[in-house]
This record gives C-alpha cells, sequence and structure tokens, in this order.
C-alpha cells in the first residue's frame, strides 16, 4: 500500500480535465542524473538485517521506480520472467552509478525485489487511476491514452494493458485481494517509512546500542497512530507475544512459526519475516541458526555411515544365525557324521595349518588335528565337515573362529589359544615339516600350556623354515623375484612359496600337465574353459613373461574378488577376451573377432567400460573402451617406444586402430545410432600417462595392475595423466609382487592344484 500511496502523489490533481492534469510533472529524478554526470555518488546504509536504511534510502527507492517506469513495460505481468533479464540488469548497472552499493548477489537481490515491488505498483496506481472510478469499479468505456506518462508507455503498450486489465480472471482476483485489504484488522499506520526506516528511527530516539528489535515490538510500533495512542486490540497481541517469547526459543521460533504469527494466529509464509518489511528473511533474522539442507558431501557421509551400521548389524546378525545353526547341527549331528571327516587324515594328533576362506583366502593360525574316533567337542558330537582342532599359535589377530563357541562364548581365534574348537575339514592342511611330538618328561609342556614368549618363538621357527625355503630357491633358480634372504620387515612371497610346494607335491610337476578353470559367461559374455600349465606357474615363480591363461585367471580372480556382488561395479566393468581378439586372430579371422567384440559391446544398455588386454605376440598393453562415447583409452607401459617392438606400430596404428573403427561402425548401425558425417569414423583414442616398465618382461604384470587400480578407482573415465592415487613413474617389484601374491592366493583358494 506503501507504493500506491508513493505512486498516488505523481497524479494527484482531479481528474475532469486533462490541462488540470499535468499541473504536477512525472518523478524522473533530475537531481540524481546531474550528480551522476558530476560523478558524484551517493552513500546508503544498511542494517543487521540486510535492510536498506540511511538518509539516502528513500531517494533511492524513489529513483528505483523511476528505472522501473523507464526500462520496463507496463504489460509484463511476471517479474521472474526471463525476458526480463537484460532490463533486470540495465536497472542494477543505472543504480551502481549513483549510489555506493556493494556489488554482491546479495545486495543486487534486495533492490530487484524492491524495483518488482514498485513495477506492481506502478502497474495498480494506473489501474486505479484510468480503469476505475471514483467506488474503484473498472469503468465499461474504453480509457484514454494516459498523456502524461508518454515517455514511459506507447500507445500499444497501453492498449495491451487495458486488456489484460479487463480479462474476468484478473477482475475476480483483484476483487478478492481488494476485499481482503479493504478493512485490515490491525492497519499500519507508518505510511512510506516502512519497517527498517521505523526501526531506525526507534533506535535513534531511545539511543540505544541494539542493532535490531524483535519482530513484535516493531509490529506494535507500526500501529501507533498520530496521538501516540495503542489500540487495546493491538496491545494484547503484543503482550502475548511478549509471553509466548519467555517460552519458544529462537531455534523453534525459526524452525516452526514466530511467537507474532502465533498470536496473530495466521500462517508464516516461507521467505518472509512477520513484522519485519521487506528484504528481511529468515536466513538473515536467524543468521547461523537457520537450518539449510545438506551438502552433497555430507549426504555422502550420513550415507556412508549408515552402510557401516547396516553391513555392521548384517555381520552380527549372520554371527548370531551361525551359532544358532552350529549349536543345532551339535545336536543332531551323529557320531557317524564326525567320523565321515576323518578319512581324509591320519589317525590320532597331527600339527596343522588353519586357513580361513573369508574376506580372502589365507593362513591364520596352527595347532594340532585330532582326528580320533568318536571324539567330542565340550562333550558334544561335532558338526559335519569339522574336525576337533587345539590351537597353538594365532598369525592373524583379529580372526573370527569359522564356529564361536557357544558353551566359552568365544569369537576370535585369539581368544582360543590352548582351548579345543571345530575347525572345516578344507581348510586343515597337515604340517608334514613339523609332525606332531608328544611330550615326554625331559620336554614335557604341552602346547596348549606353553607361554607367550615359547609361541612367539614356534613363529620364529616357521619365519626361518620360509627363509631356508627361499634361500634353497636360490640356489637352483637364480632368477627368481626374490634375490635374497627377507630381513627383519621385509616382503615375503609367502602365497608364492606355498604355491611352489603344492605343485612340487602334485602331479603338476610332470611336464604337460594342466588344470582348467570355468569363466562364467559374465566374464567374457560368453561360457568357456580357461588351461592353466606347469609353465603358467613357472613364468609367475620365475618372473617371467606372461601368457593369456595367467592373464585370464587374474581377470577372474578381480571378478570374483570385486564384481561378484557389487552390482554398480559388475554393471560399470567388463572384460573382453584376449583368445578371441588378438593379433593372429584378427589377420587371420576378422570377422569372428569383429562379430565378438559387437556382441560384447551391444551387451550394455549404458556407460560402460570394456577392458581389453591385447597381446601383440611380444607385448602386453591395456585398451579400456567406452562404446557409447566411442572413446578409447590406451595404456601402454612402453611409452611408445615402437623401435624395442618392430611390430608393434604397425599393429596399433594399422591393425587395432583400423579394425575398432570397423567394429564401432557395426556397432552404431545395430544400435541405430545417427552420427555426424565428420565423426563417422572420428573416435577418441586416449593415451594414458600410466606408470612405465623398465624391462622387457614387466608388461603382463602392468597391465593386470592397470586393471585393478581402473575397477577400484570405479571410474568410466581416465584421467590422461592417470589416477592421482597411483600416480608414479614406475611400479615398483614389491607392486608387481603384491599382484603375483593375489594370483597365488587365489589359485590356493580355489584348489586348483590339489
Amino acid at each position: 500500500m506503501a507504493s500506491d500511496q508513493e505512486n498516488s502523489q505523481d497524479a494527484n490533481a482531479p481528474d475532469d480535465t486533462s490541462e488540470k492534469e499535468i499541473t504536477r510533472g512525472i518523478t524522473i529524478m533530475k537531481s540524481i542524473i546531474r550528480d551522476r554526470d558530476k560523478a558524484v555518488t551517493y552513500n546508503v546504509n544498511w542494517n543487521a538485517d540486510n535492510q536498506l536504511i540511511g538518509s539516502n534510502a528513500a531517494k533511492l527507492a524513489s529513483y528505483i521506480g523511476t528505472l522501473v517506469r523507464m526500462h520496463i513495460p507496463i504489460t509484463a505481468t511476471r517479474w521472474s520472467n526471463k525476458e526480463l533479464g537484460s532490463a533486470k540488469d540495465k536497472i542494477w548497472t543505472e543504480i551502481l552509478r549513483s549510489f555506493n552499493i556493494e556489488d554482491t548477489t546479495i545486495r543486487k537481490k534486495y533492490i530487484l525485489q524492491l524495483a518488482g515491488k514498485r513495477h506492481r505498483g506502478w502497474r495498480t496506481f494506473l489501474t486505479n487511476k484510468y480503469l476505475k472510478d471514483k467506488e474503484i469499479f473498472f469503468v465499461e468505456y474504453d480509457p484514454e491514452y494516459p498523456m502524461k506518462y508518454a515517455i514511459f508507455i506507447t500507445e500499444e503498450e497501453w492498449v495491451a494493458f487495458v486488456a489484460q486489465r479487463r480479462d474476468e480472471n484478473f477482475k475476480k482476483v483483484s476483487a478478492t485481494n481488494r476485499e481482503r485489504a479493504s478493512n485490515p484488522t490491525y492497519a499500519y499506520k507508518k505510511g512510506r517509512l516502512g519497517y527498517a526506516r521505523l526501526e531506525e528511527k526507534i533506535l535513534d530516539e531511545t539511543k540505544s546500542d541494539a542493532t535490531s528489535l524483535p519482530p513484535h515490538v516493531l509490529w506494535k510500533e507500526a500501529r501507533v497512530g498520530k496521538d501516540g495512542t495503542v489500540r487495546d486490540d493491538v496491545q494484547h497481541i503484543y503482550d502475548e507475544c511478549e509471553t509466548l517469547s519467555q517460552s519458544i526459543s529462537t531455534v523453534e521460533d525459526q524452525e516452526n512459526r514466530s511467537v507474532l504469527s502465533r498470536a496473530l494466529n495466521v500462517p508464516e509464509y516461507p521467505g518472509r519475516v512477520r513484522g519485519k518489511g521487506h528484504g528481511c528473511t529468515p536466513t538473515s533474522l536467524y543468521k547461523n541458526l537457520r537450518r539449510r539442507n545438506p551438502s552433497n558431501q555430507e549426504v555422502m557421509e550420513t550415507l556412508q555411515a549408515l552402510q557401516a551400521q547396516v553391513l555392521q548389524l548384517q555381520k552380527d546378525n549372520e554371527r548370531y544365525r551361525c551359532m544358532e545353526k552350529c549349536s543345532s547341527q551339535l545336536k543332531e549331528t551323529s557320531e557317524k557324521a564326525s567320523i565321515n571327516c576323518q578319512n581324509k587324515f591320519s589317525e590320532g594328533i597331527s600339527s596343522c595349518q588353519l586357513y580361513l576362506s573369508s574376506p580372502t583366502y589365507r593362513l591364520v593360525g596352527k595347532g594340532k588335528v585330532h582326528n580320533t574316533s568318536g571324539d567330542l567337542l565340550h562333550h558334544r558330537p561335532l558338526p559335519d565337515g569339522h574336525l576337533k582342532v587345539s590351537v597353538d599359535v594365532v598369525l592373524e589377530k583379529d580372526a573370527l573362529l569359522p564356529i564361536p563357541d557357544i558353551v566359552s562364548e568365544t569369537t576370535f581365534l585369539r581368544d582360543a589359544i590352548g582351548s579345543f574348537v571345530a575347525w572345516p575339514l578344507d581348510l586343515i592342511f597337515i604340517d608334514d615339516e613339523t609332525p606332531t611330538k608328544h611330550a615326554s618328561k625331559d620336554k614335557g609342556i604341552s602346547r596348549h600350556n606353553e607361554s607367550v614368549a615359547s609361541q612367539k618363538e614356534v613363529f620364529a621357527q616357521g619365519s626361518q623354515q620360509l627363509s631356508q625355503k627361499i634361500g634353497s630357491r636360490q640356489k637352483n633358480k637364480r632368477d627368481l623375484p626374490v634375490t635374497s634372504l627377507p630381513k627383519k620387515g621385509a616382503f615375503v612371497p609367502r602365497y608364492q612359496i606355498s604355491l611352489e610346494t603344492l605343485v612340487d607335491s602334485s602331479d603338476m610337476a610332470t611336464a604337460g600337465a594342466i588344470r582348467l578353470l570355468d569363466m562364467e559367461e559374465d566374464i567374457f559374455g560368453y561360457s568357456c574353459t580357461e588351461t592353466i600349465g606347469k609353465e603358467d606357474l613357472e613364468h609367475i615363480f620365475r618372473h617371467q613373461e606372461l601368457g593369456v591363461g595367467v592373464i585370464h585367471t587374474y581377470i577372474r580372480f578381480l571378478y570374483d574378488n570385486f564384481m561378484r556382488g557389487n552390482d554398480q561395479l559388475s554393471n560399470r566393468f567388463r572384460f573382453v577376451s584376449s583368445s578371441l581378439v588378438n593379433k593372429a586372430l584378427i589377420c587371420r579371422e576378422p570377422d569372428s573377432c569383429r562379430e565378438y567384440l559387437v556382441k560384447r559391446f551391444m551387451a550394455s544398455s549404458t556407460n560402460n567400460l570394456y577392458l581389453w588386454p591385447y597381446n601383440s605376440g611380444c607385448h602386453w598393453l591395456l585398451l579400456a573402451i567406452d562404446p557409447l562415447k566411442e572413446v578409447v583409452y590406451f595404456l601402454n607401459s612402453i611409452d611408445g617406444e615402437w623401435t624395442n617392438y618392430p611390430d608393434m606400430k604397425q599393429l596399433i596404428v594399422l591393425n587395432i586402430c583400423f579394425y575398432f573403427v570397423r567394429s564401432i561402425k557395426v556397432f552404431r548401425s545395430q544400435r541405430q545410432a545417427r552420427v555426424p558425417r565428420t565423426k563417422s569414423s572420428n573416435i577418441t583414442w586416449i593415451k594414458v600417462q600410466c606408470p612405465l616398465q623398465r624391462n622387457g618382461i614387466d608388461c603382463g604384470y602392468f597391465v593386470m595392475r592397470f586393471m585393478r587400480e581402473i575397477i577400484n578407482m570405479n571410474q568410466i573415465e581416465i584421467p590422461i595423466t592417470y589416477f592421482d592415487e597411483y600416480k608414479c613413474a614406475h611400479y615398483t617389484r614389491l607392486q608387481l609382487e603384491q599382484i603375483k601374491e593375489e594370483l597365488c592366493q587365489y589359485f590356493i583358494e580355489k584348489r586348483l592344484i590339489i
């Protein structure tokens, strides 16, 4: 209403003659224009709630009204219309030329919101002045074009504006708003002063050190007339606000409804604060107490915390169910079931190694297996498929028991030293190197009564035996990766040593022996069987160049340990078989290779990254392909030194590129993708600056590590400078040995040798 009153002063003469109508000129703020030309600017002030105050506040408000009349057409019905963007920018620019205001988002937002109010007031003034009679009803005749405001309004705009205002829907809305505003319960009595300048006036008169006043205090003062009297109903609302403010906290006031809205019993509109005026929002009023929406990072952190809680609950539930199951098995399993487990071990007591298979296959302790007929565990029959084991040495302190001991309530292996537990038959290995020695009178300490120091001595003896075995391997095999006895804390390839021992004691030690590894359809897009020969294993033990069998076995390891059961990884990453697409087959059977590759790509419904280990006949490299984006990431560990591999340049540039482009074209046609003619063969090849090898044999190990790191990062797009987490000039020997250890552990876990 203040805006209406301000605008009404622009034309307050009688409306019976046009000659008298122009006795008062239109407001164009010429003084500001003259001062602007003299480079004179005006300072403005802002209160604690980011509202405009000070001696120049009214001048700026009037100038905003002038700029709105000049730049915004009266036919604009919505201030948020994007088409008004350039006009709003002009208004803001003109204001900055004459007033010292920070060019910030919050200041611009305030000024443009105030300009929107001025625009609505301008349109309301024109409607009431020219389209309605003295009783505020719409006239039936066509109103004359207001010549007084010709510099602001064109005749075409006036005709369109009159048509908008005579619309029946607008008339209904206008009548409703007029009735609502005609008789306010608590009338505002401060004219154009506004809440912000009223607050400034009160603080100046009282010489208060406060920076702001509560909304209900301002609300009351805004309804005090010139005579200074306060109506009883206004005073009643104020008293009720005072009472409520003593019992409602600031946070509760902000999160629900303010005390003023509660006392008035009216709803609180979003984005505004009742009793504070234009520009004051809940954010500016409550400052850091304002509740905000969490950021994406905070949401992810909360989600990860919840996922960790769910995972822990699942583990606890699984452990509880396992204990219940074992308890049931202990009750129902007969003595005959226990005897069935004993046939694979010699009768009596034997030293053994204890393994666990989850989450990885590993050695966790040593002890003695007691294989005697009718043996009981804590006076109960053994579960089917288990033997009684006494625990002597623990190699992994946090290892869990396969079956928790429900009698002693023991769940960790470390708590079972010196006692008996049930252990799965297939995770017990007889230790032939340290046979069981029955206690005598001279050496009469049974293992379960030994001290902690003696248990550490047993572990040290085991390490010494490992060192001796490594030393014996060195004498026979000079090119082994381990070139000296391990120092204290040095890396020891335990799984390689264990796997080599298994190979030497099995039929794999003979020439021509093989093992078969089933490859599921999800891995390469078809079911197949991978053949592993003794030579493949020797390549690992001696750190020699790798064949396709070893590379594919490692792919199976990645699938089993990272992607199986993980829908996100299994849907994002896929593999291309090196057996079906290689140098020889591309030259001999290009159509079959292309058919397989296209069929493999067609399996992708979203963006996938296909990992393709490629062997030129003398060198392994990795292609990571995103077929939908038609991007190929090229990871080559020899850094383009083509002279070391004469056929590499011809192979990569001619064979792979030409072949892959043709495959992509077929892939496009099958998925009916429309590609511009200029891009029909413009597949993006990105050479990744990956770690480089320093010899002529490490390429296969590098390719396996590349695949592992790409899957571990869980990103389809590979940075051209490689991942920061794995960026280095060269992989160390230890980093390659870790890959070999994973391979050997996988062979043992899958029991491919024994």
